[in-house]
Order: C-alpha cells, then structure tokens, then sequence
C-alpha cells in the first residue's frame, strides 16, 4: 500500500486483506473493507520523573543506550501495556538510577515530536527518593546533578530542554 499513511500495517491483521485508506475520524486511515478494522497510529505514553535536591538541582542520566547516547536526559521510559502510569514512572526511574522514589504530582505534558518514525506523549512528574543508591544502569551510564538553568551538553530529547526551562521559569515566579 504505498499511499498509506502507515508503514506499520499493509495487511489486516485480521482477515489479511490488503488495507486500504478510508476517510475515519477526519483522516484517512489504513482500513480494511472486509472485516471494518481501522489502523488508528496513535503515539506510545512516555514518562519520567523530575527529582531536584535541597538546592535545587535536578537529576540527569547520561543515555548509553536506544539512542542519543552520551546525552543527557531526565530519567524516562515507557508505560507498558497495563501498567498505571505512576507505576511506569517510579519503575522506570529505579531502573536506570537505582534509586526508589515516591511519585508526586505532574510537573509537565508535552508530545514529543523528536522521533517521527515514533511519536510519543511525555509525562513528567516530580519524584521525591525515598531510598536505594545512585547508580545508573539500563540505558543509562551515569547520573549526576545540575542546576536547571546549566544542563550538561547535549541533551537527548528537545523536551527535556523545554521542562527544565519551564522548571527555571517557576522557580523564579516563586521567589
């Protein structure tokens, strides 16, 4: 189908006729004429926790891993299937830092557009630690602390840039 709008789906997963596109919900989409299945590519929920020290600093991890390695980024992952977002933030911090930490309320929301080929909708949360050791691991080769408004170069993804100057901008509103 080389007009589709998806390069995941050709066949219907279903019955495994060949897709073709049908105008639903205002776009046109993958569909199958036979058994009515619709390719909806939506974008996969991503997470990640925001932890700053008493004096403000926030934690980073430095990717060794699923690309942009050797940048920096604020601890994140992907929510799997089933899982409670909360659950997928403090998961996916423990992992790559070691470090366990309570989760609290949402510190951003942002689509990631970074990644055409995988698009991804960020939440950010704010995390206070609550045990374990720094140590980074998974896709991660170290962690370390900055200041907000001097993160080390380069960072992985464009949003993280944009929640740490929106991280920068409240803190001055709250003086």
């Amino acid at each position: 189908m080389a007009d589709s709008v998806s390069p995941d789906y050709h066949y219907c997963p279903r019955c495994r006729l060949e897709l073709k596109l049908a105008n639903r919900g205002g776009l046109p989409r993958p569909s199958c004429t036979s058994c009515g299945f619709v390719h909806f590519r939506n974008p996969a929920v991503g997470v990640a926790v925001v932890v700053l020290d008493k004096q403000g600093r926030i934690l980073l991890g430095r990717r060794s891993a699923g690309g942009n390695e050797g940048a920096w980024c604020i601890p994140c992952g992907y929510v799997e299937w089933g899982e409670d977002i909360r659950e997928a933030a403090r998961r996916e911090f423990a992992e790559e830092t070691g470090l366990e930490v309570r989760i609290g309320e949402v510190c951003a929301v942002h689509s990631n557009f970074h990644n055409p080929a995988a698009l991804t909708v960020g939440v950010w949360f704010y995390g206070e630690i609550v045990g374990g050791e720094a140590e980074a691991s998974d896709d991660l080769d170290r962690v370390a602390w900055f200041s907000p408004d001097d993160p080390p170069e380069p960072l992985a993804f464009p949003t993280d840039r944009t929640v740490l100057v929106e991280l920068v901008r409240n803190r001055a509103n709250v003086r």
